[in-house]
């Protein structure tokens, strides 16, 4: 079970939003590469990134800051001879020349979002292109899929969609439950898990993670599919330290793996 933490990226500034409302929005940093120094020296093994400002305006938005980010982690990694740190993002991309300009400049994955539900065959082309670099970013509320920056609220099943992107090729889906995303009343086990069964790529949770109780909880169900989560204003605010909850979370992970080990 894999910590993520994220830089949300509003104004050129490290923020959080509750319930993807830009007008509650959190300062928690104005240097983008030391907020991404700061997780990595806390244990993180990978860092999601949002540009909201793009994912409202359908285009990119906080280049910038996307590229201080990618210099701190390769700086990062080279001083402590580290192999590369992935990182990936999602916001305001919505055609083949910017994935391929921020793969190039040195992003891992690329989250395609409000994009995948309305134009499905730029999805298929950015699979194909990119192969193994694309993830599908599925945000709903109650069971219906929202795009826009969870402005709007399709008529759309996330399991039918997440099943008809993964034909497709994706490499994985994040799942965000925008009713509890940055309001840290944990997260939505039931619908996290039946997505995850119903797939065979995999699943990272996002949206309500408050304290390492549901990191425990996502670590039971993680053999469902589940291969990480998305921790934002919850270790911002400290209810969660990353690092010894990331350590929690290996402990589990060996303990629950150790009896598919011992089979003969």
């Amino acid at each position: 079970m894999l910590l993520i933490p994220a830089i949300d990226l509003k104004d050129g500034h490290c923020v959080r939003l509750k319930q993807g409302d830009m007008e509650q929005a959190t300062v928690f940093s104005e240097d983008p590469g030391a907020m991404a120094r700061h997780w990595l020296e806390q244990g993180a093994r990978r860092l999601h990134l949002v540009d909201l400002n793009g994912a409202f305006a359908g285009k990119p938005k906080n280049e910038a800051a996307v590229k201080a980010i990618i210099r701190a982690v390769r700086d990062f990694a080279l001083a402590n001879g580290l192999d590369e740190i992935p990182v990936q993002l999602g916001g305001g991309i919505r055609d083949l020349d910017t994935i391929e300009r921020y793969l190039d400049d040195g992003l891992s994955y690329i989250i395609i979002g409000t994009a995948a539900v309305k134009s499905p065959g730029f999805l298929h082309d950015a699979c194909s292109a990119f192969p193994g670099q694309i993830i599908v970013g599925l945000d709903a509320r109650d069971g219906k899929v929202a795009t826009d920056g969870w402005s709007k609220l399709t008529g759309h099943e996330v399991i039918d969609l997440a099943r008809k992107f993964e034909d497709y090729g994706c490499e994985a889906i994040v799942y965000t439950d925008i009713g509890r995303d940055g309001m840290m009343g944990g997260i939505n086990m039931e619908a996290t898990v039946k997505l995850a069964q119903s797939m065979t790529i995999p699943v990272i949770a996002s949206g309500g993670v408050h304290s390492v109780k549901d990191v425990e909880d996502l670590c039971a169900v993680q053999f469902e599919g589940i291969e990480g989560v998305i921790c934002g204003r919850s270790i911002y605010e400290g209810t969660l330290d990353l690092r010894s909850a990331q350590e929690r979370a290996d402990v589990l992970t060996a303990e629950l793996a150790q009896p598919f080990i011992d089979a003969p």
